[in-house]
């Protein structure tokens, strides 16, 4: 069991609205410049701050289900299927984009964080689907609280979202020497993104190599055989880790990305 960490230099950045929104990729777009292209149905992440207020205008998208997950301040949406509307802090906004549509986006402070990340089911059926825009509220995540973390549910298990693309996301916070265990079932990825904090990585296994990692830094752990992936806050500070489990591979052909 390998497990690759990539430093925010090894991941894109990006800028919107004269750099009034700023984006660290994770998985960013082909020519931006991050390491890790894509894995398996997660086919882009973005990471976006915005001290006050951004703006991105109207443009198209097709057949990838887009979310929309926010950290901190408010994200407002509008799309050409006649909606308006807003989400706070812990919520998502979701766009299953189908045979096309087309939205606009205002990211809203003091100090606005939040995610947009791309999950990908088979185009060739997703362009025969209507576009449809839904959103979720903090309040409607199931989250377990154990000793010295808590895991949120995001899409998985009692989670309000259902998709197709087949994923899985967490939003876990862990208290200054804690730790917790999260579970990699045979054949699937496990990616974190360190957003608070650093920590270590390691396995429920005998003579298991325990990986640093520190905020900002993006995880990638393969199993090809079921783990258990032991995770602890290092230091004074808290830790707080985006989870997102992806099959190894699918049955369907993913859009080509170089």
């Amino acid at each position: 069991m390998q497990t690759l960490v990539y430093g925010p230099t090894l991941q894109a950045t990006g800028a919107f609205d004269g750099g009034k929104i700023t984006e660290q990729k994770p998985i960013g777009f082909p020519g931006e410049g991050s390491v890790v292209k894509r894995v398996s149905t997660l086919f882009y992440w973005a990471w976006a701050h915005s001290p006050n207020e951004g703006y991105i205008p109207l443009h198209p998208h097709q057949a990838f289900e887009i979310m929309t997950y926010v950290v901190a301040g408010k994200a407002e949406h509008g799309d050409t299927l006649g909606t308006k509307s807003s989400i706070g802090a812990g919520g998502v906004q979701l766009m299953q984009t189908g045979s096309g549509v087309s939205h606009e986006e205002r990211f809203v402070g003091p100090d606005m964080e939040g995610f947009q990340i791309w999950f990908e089911p088979s185009i060739q059926e997703a362009l025969k689907q209507q576009p449809t825009y839904s959103q979720y509220e903090h309040e409607e995540f199931p989250s377990e609280k154990g000793n010295g973390y808590t895991k949120k549910t995001v899409i998985g298990y009692g989670s309000p979202i259902s998709i197709t693309a087949d994923a899985r996301m967490w939003d876990v916070e862990v208290e200054p020497g804690a730790q917790f265990t999260h579970p990699i079932e045979g054949n699937r990825t496990l990616t974190a993104l360190a957003i608070r904090g650093d920590g270590s990585w390691t396995y429920a296994a005998p003579d298991s190599k325990t990986t640093a990692f520190k905020h900002k830094d993006f995880i990638l752990a393969r199993a090809d055989e079921a783990q258990e992936a032991v995770i602890a806050a290092s230091g004074d500070a808290p830790l707080r880790l985006i989870l997102i489990d992806v099959p190894s591979t699918v049955d369907y052909p993913l859009y080509p990305k170089r």
